[in-house]
């Protein structure tokens, strides 16, 4: 109990220490103001940073982040961020398959099986639930066992043979008891022979949830490969990333042939990019590139194929590049123009990073305001721990929210410098504490001085 009581009565002196520290800076310190609204039960409240709003920090980690309320007194608050991703809460494992197949020309519903499993949920046997006669089966899909699997599910990872080389177009589902699925969406793999070299695309991404089993059905049921291998990645729960956030459209240059260049309006920790491949039947193999400014070489960050094709009527895209998380300011795509290129004016992209979570402690009376835009601020922000005494993930989900009103967009300060004055207040309130440092310490040695030693 007594422990907790510190905790609590630290945590209390924590708060207290940054709202002093704060208590000089004013909104109009910073170059943007943003006006927030908030839901829920107080006094904490969490708000998802839009990017469009982080983009315009001073700071790369964000030190220049503040809350005020109408009286114009900072509130204490916390990030959540996420840095660059380790694989060392990654799990792969190995999991069984098995085929589903259903009457030729079957269309509409997924296959009915009939399954046999033991006691711990594991599969043993998969068969059609109706008997099919030889030479009428055709082959649907797969259904994965991920029984044995326990975290949230990040990853697919897949191998097959195939008679020619393509795209493999399906749905995910998923399901706890095998009676009732859940879409997960689409996935694609592909494995093509482009200039002498094999182009391969094996990895599907996952929503990070848990489940049981997953069930692939193909687009087509007379292109469903047969499987080799299949591998599912997952990731402890207190690890599971948050979500990513995508910039807007960012518009590029080009010099060389087949090389483009994009700058970021700061140093970010970028783990996806999005290439706009404006043109139907677009085939090219790209390496990308980043570094943070021009004093720096190119260091690679991913490769690829991206495509947009035309297949049965529809378009097959892959416009996407996987990034290991890598804080850069600048980015360069260099395409081998052997499959046409991507013309002569630089694509667009989107970018995608991390969310960032901010909660704060409201006291005093609102409105909201969040301030960015101060490159000489130092951080503030406490833990989470720290800011909430009994703080807990479940408790955080339970949190008041609070959004950006009107959306993302900002309002430029009136000032983006405080008010000249004869009286540097800062610098006097600095030196009145060291001066009063000075004397409390003064006073103690004056106090232990004056102490008679003891006797021997």
């Amino acid at each position: 109990m007594s422990q907790k009581l510190n905790l609590g009565w630290l945590g209390a002196v924590a708060v207290a220490v940054t709202l002093s520290a704060g208590a000089q800076e004013k909104p109009a310190d910073f170059t943007t103001q943003v006006p927030l609204s908030v839901t829920g039960d107080g006094p904490w409240y969490r708000l998802e940073l839009p990017l469009a709003v982080q983009l315009s920090a001073r700071q790369t980690d964000l030190s220049d982040v503040r809350v005020f309320n109408a009286a114009g007194d900072v509130q204490a608050y916390a990030l959540a961020r996420e840095a660059a991703k380790t694989d060392d809460n990654r799990t792969l494992t190995d999991v069984k398959w098995f085929p589903l197949y259903d009457a030729a020309g079957a269309t509409g519903q997924a296959p009915s099986v009939r399954v046999q499993s033991n006691t711990n949920g594991t599969l043993v046997e998969v068969q059609p639930s109706s008997q099919l006669e030889a030479g009428e089966e055709e082959l649907r899909g797969w259904l994965l066992d991920a029984s044995a699997i326990k975290a949230p599910l990040r990853q697919l990872i897949l191998d097959w043979t195939s008679e020619r080389d393509g795209f493999q177009r399906f749905t995910i589902e998923a399901s706890e008891d095998l009676q009732h699925w859940q879409s997960w969406g689409e996935g694609q793999v592909a494995r093509l022979t482009f200039a002498d070299e094999r182009v391969e695309q094996h990895e599907i991404g996952l929503p990070g949830q848990s489940a049981r089993y997953l069930r692939l059905l193909w687009s087509t049921p007379q292109s469903a490969p047969t499987l080799t291998s299949a591998q599912l990645v997952s990731v402890s729960p207190r690890s599971l990333p948050l979500p990513l956030v995508w910039s807007q459209p960012l518009a590029g240059s080009t010099g060389k042939a087949g090389e483009y260049t994009w700058q970021l309006p700061m140093d970010l920790s970028v783990e996806r990019v999005q290439v706009e491949l404006s043109q139907p039947n677009s085939l090219a193999p790209v390496t990308l590139w980043g570094r943070r400014d021009n004093s720096l070489p190119w260091q690679t960050l991913s490769s690829g194929l991206l495509y947009r094709l035309t297949q049965n009527g529809q378009d097959v895209v892959q416009n996407e590049l996987q990034l290991p998380g890598q804080t850069v300011q600048q980015l360069k795509l260099t395409v081998d123009e052997r499959g046409g290129g991507l013309g002569a004016e630089a694509p667009t992209v989107k970018f995608a990073v991390r969310a960032t979570h901010l909660v704060f402690l409201a006291r005093g009376p609102g409105p909201y305001t969040l301030a960015l835009g101060n490159s000489t601020m130092k951080a503030a922000n406490l833990p989470l721990s720290t800011l909430i005494p009994d703080y807990s993930a479940a408790k955080l989900a339970t949190l008041g929210r609070a959004m950006v009103d009107g959306g993302a967009v900002v309002t430029p300060a009136v000032s983006t410098a405080p008010a000249a004055s004869g009286i540097h207040w800062k610098k006097f309130g600095l030196w009145s504490v060291l001066l009063l440092s000075v004397l409390f310490l003064a006073a103690m040695a004056f106090s232990l001085l004056r102490k008679p030693s003891a006797k021997t």
